[in-house]
């Protein structure tokens, strides 16, 4: 069978695929707007002399993140709710998966807390930020994406950085220990044991849960009293739901069923041993669009 040129081009582009979807959910925080910027990507090369791109690799991920840019700036002219408002999508993956595309996604545990800090960056500085910060781009390559100067854009993604500094703890290496954290949270959780949760929280812990329209959106808990006061919401989902172990965002977390649909999932965020951010999904409408068979497997 002889292969033709295109066909060729487009074999190429799928072995980028894993990491371009993984620069574009860092830029969106979701993952159907980045699989819409891969598209693009994939329309724009395929309208291309590919033979005048020395490096492939370096030219798409410049061109998905020029497609990221205009999105994130399009959001912006539109008024979209920002992520600070709600939850970006959570990537559901298996510690022992084999999928490159999900290991791309769950690489360097880039947490859900991370993607809604970064929602609060101007366009550019996000850019800068995730393409030098998250992916080692240098800025001479940066700054025409943002159409700057490579010391502008250093500038760009030192200013998200300080933002950014201190307002995601990083969790525990040990995913294992985080596990055992995990459990330990589903075991107060299902006994009603206030002191045994409140033992597991972060002093500073912060919970965010997203309901979606049904429920008023994102709201927010802060200090370990105030979320181990919503004692009784986890026990009656513990008690409830049919719970699953999973990596969501490359940490320890669950997703719960209930009658085999998805009720919610939840990410932890295990620092020093202690749970230091809790984010619940359980927004049904947007459940629906998660891929979360690697929890159910």
């Amino acid at each position: 069978m002889t292969v033709t040129s295109s066909e060729l081009l487009a074999s190429r582009f799928e072995e980028h695929r894993p990491h371009l979807r993984a620069v574009a959910y860092r830029m969106l925080g979701s993952l159907t707007e980045a699989d819409d910027a891969i598209q693009e990507a994939w329309l724009r090369l395929s309208g291309s002399d590919d033979r005048r791109i020395d490096n492939l690799g370096g030219w798409l991920t410049t061109v998905v993140g020029r497609v990221c840019l205009d999105m994130l700036r399009a959001r912006k002219r539109r008024g979209e709710e920002p992520l600070e408002q709600r939850l970006p999508d959570p990537v559901i993956g298996r510690e022992d998966s084999a999928d490159p595309e999900q290991q791309a996604l769950l690489a360097d545990s880039v947490g859900l807390a991370l993607l809604v800090v970064l929602e609060s960056l101007s366009p550019a500085e996000r850019l800068a930020f995730v393409l030098h910060d998250l992916f080692g781009l240098p800025f001479e390559e940066i700054a025409p994406i943002v159409e700057r100067t490579p010391a502008t854009a250093k500038k760009l993604a030192s200013r998200a950085r300080l933002r950014v500094r201190g307002t995601t703890p990083p969790p525990d290496p040990d995913r294992a220990g985080q596990r055992r954290v995990v459990d330990a949270f589903l075991t107060a959780a299902r006994g009603g044991d206030f002191d045994a949760l409140l033992a597991l929280l972060d002093p500073d812990v912060v919970l965010r849960a997203d309901g979606g329209a049904l429920t008023g959106g994102l709201r927010t808990f802060r200090g370990a009293t105030a979320v181990a006061g919503q004692l009784e919401t986890f026990q009656r989902m513990a008690s409830a739901a049919t719970t699953h172990a999973a990596l969501v965002n490359g940490s320890a977390g669950l997703v719960n069923t209930l009658g085999g649909k998805p009720l919610s999932v939840m990410s932890f965020t295990v620092t020093t041993g202690r749970i230091a951010a809790i984010d619940i999904l359980s927004d049904p409408a947007r459940l629906a669009q998660l891929d979360l068979a690697p929890a159910q497997d």
